[in-house]
């Protein structure tokens, strides 16, 4: 695996984003993803998982500078293994706690929104959903996974917004779970997944899924129609126009 370094401690397994600065999302490290959780999901030594970033970045999210250069095949077949992803990850059976280690913007906030508890680590970072303001279009799908934590209200205000959250406004809507110092983040993490690993398996793992039904069958259905909308609309140049700002900007920083 190039960007993902896993380890099993205890019977948790530790998935570490590891592409870059900013543990930007291309086809690769999502491929990556999907397999290791498809994997952490039958493997009976794995009772639990903690998805981590490193410090200063839990993940950029999607990378749009790699993106950007996709053709359309190319890029069709990203979001086409993207959607999978979250789909694999809301069906994810176990326990899972996102040690959010930094900034969290889009993907990366959808990635930390498919675990069962979120630890932020305190300071100027932010987490949230912020698509519509880069021109791009979100999925019903991923409306119903950020209301699913946060309410419909407040979900459909912060995404036609882009809102993003500093961490302490994120736990006290209920984005996040607890908010630490960068040092107790693994600690704090690996206590919430112990709280719930000590419980009996099959009854947690089906109550679960239970209470993620909606959830889990938001991501199966209307899946085509999605990612035509977000095709049509990365194709456009407005959009383009957008996305070129703001790697200008990106590649200027670098």
């Amino acid at each position: 695996m190039d960007y993902i370094r896993t380890k099993k401690e205890d019977h948790i397994l530790h998935i570490l984003l590891d592409r870059g600065r900013s543990n930007a999302m291309d086809i690769n490290v999502v491929e990556e993803l999907i397999r290791t959780l498809q994997e952490a999901d039958v493997d009976p030594s794995v009772e639990g998982i903690v998805l981590s970033g490193k410090e200063g970045f839990f993940s950029s999210g999607l990378d749009l500078i790699t993106l950007f250069e996709y053709d359309e095949g190319q890029m069709r077949a990203f979001w086409m293994r993207f959607m999978e992803l979250i789909k694999v990850f809301v069906a994810f059976g176990k326990p899972s706690v996102a040690a959010i280690t930094g900034h969290s913007p889009a993907g990366g906030c959808v990635m930390a929104l498919c675990c069962d508890y979120r630890v932020m680590i305190e300071g100027d970072y932010i987490l949230g959903l912020n698509e519509v303001p880069v021109g791009i279009v979100v999925p019903e799908a991923i409306f119903t996974l950020y209301s699913f934590w946060i309410g419909r209200g407040a979900a459909y205000r912060s995404l036609l917004e882009g809102r993003l959250f500093k961490p302490e406004e994120a736990r006290q809507v209920g984005l996040v779970d607890e908010v630490v110092p960068f040092d107790r983040v693994q600690t704090a993490a690996i206590r919430r997944l112990k709280s719930v690993m000590q419980f009996e398996k099959n009854a947690w793992r089906t109550t679960k899924l239970n209470l993620r039904g909606e959830l889990i069958r938001a991501m199966e259905q209307g899946e085509e129609v999605a990612i035509e909308q977000v095709l049509e609309q990365w194709w456009k140049p407005s959009t383009r126009g957008i996305l070129k700002t703001i790697i200008d900007n990106l590649t200027q920083k670098k």
